[in-house]
């Protein structure tokens, strides 16, 4: 992994922290329009993090290890057990991204961080398409880790502190931690780790993103959806 790779898992987990936080301080500022961009933003992240991995990551996986199936399933049941565990724990129904503890909401996002650099590892096309979709759901995830936060009891000023220190500021401290180890994996065991990386994409998108928009679904939100589609459609063809 080069200089230039670490560069734009600097960028994205950064810019990911920067967007979250927006989600955030718009919420907490009560500006009109934050519902009706948090489930667009929503969709169209959902459309990109379903496509991405499918026609690409797990692709690449594949080509580089022939066990990276097994290990994509992993990532998607890792996925599954840890939300349904926190759920448990916290006895709560309902869950955002399968998040309600902070605990749950800091592992969701050194996950993040560490996605970025695995996917970066493989290449910048493949770093980038996957970085929109994270960094789009930024803004979703800030918005309804404040609003959870803020219905726990906590005061509107810790909550918004909190929501940022666990949801934003973990992202680029995954990155940061995962990038010695990544780098210094060959192409077989990177196609394992690739493997597990598309499994929590698709969970992430399939299981949280899409039924959580459609739960509070606005009026052409499927259109931002299939939009997210398109462009990772559009970036492999431009490949």
């Amino acid at each position: 992994m080069d200089d230039i790779s670490f560069t734009y898992i600097a960028i994205f987990s950064f810019g990911a922290m920067i967007v979250n936080g927006l989600g955030i301080y718009v919420i907490y500022k009560k500006i009109i329009w934050t519902e009706l961009i948090k489930e667009y933003s929503m969709c169209f992240a959902a459309g990109v993090l379903i496509a991405s991995p499918l026609i690409m990551a797990f692709p690449e996986a594949v080509n580089k290890n022939s066990n990276a199936g097994l290990s994509a399933l992993i990532g998607f049941l890792f996925m599954f057990l840890s939300n349904k565990f926190i759920k448990t724990k916290t006895k709560q129904k309902e869950l955002a991204f399968g998040i309600t503890a902070i605990e749950g909401i800091g592992i969701h996002s050194i996950i993040d961080g560490i996605v970025y650099t695995v996917t970066f590892s493989v290449s910048v096309f493949t770093g980038v398409l996957t970085g929109i979709g994270l960094v789009t759901h930024e803004f979703a995830e800030g918005v309804i880790v404040y609003s959870v936060l803020l219905k726990s009891g906590l005061g509107k000023r810790k909550a918004a502190i909190y929501a940022f220190f666990v949801a934003g500021l973990t992202t680029p401290l995954g990155a940061l931690l995962a990038y010695p180890l990544i780098r210094r994996l060959n192409s077989e065991y990177l196609g394992i780790v690739l493997g597990f990386v598309a499994g929590v994409l698709i969970y992430v998108s399939a299981s949280h993103l899409l039924p959580e928009a459609n739960e509070y679904e606005k009026k052409h939100s499927i259109w931002s959806f299939l939009a997210g589609i398109a462009l990772a459609l559009f970036m492999m063809f431009i490949n």
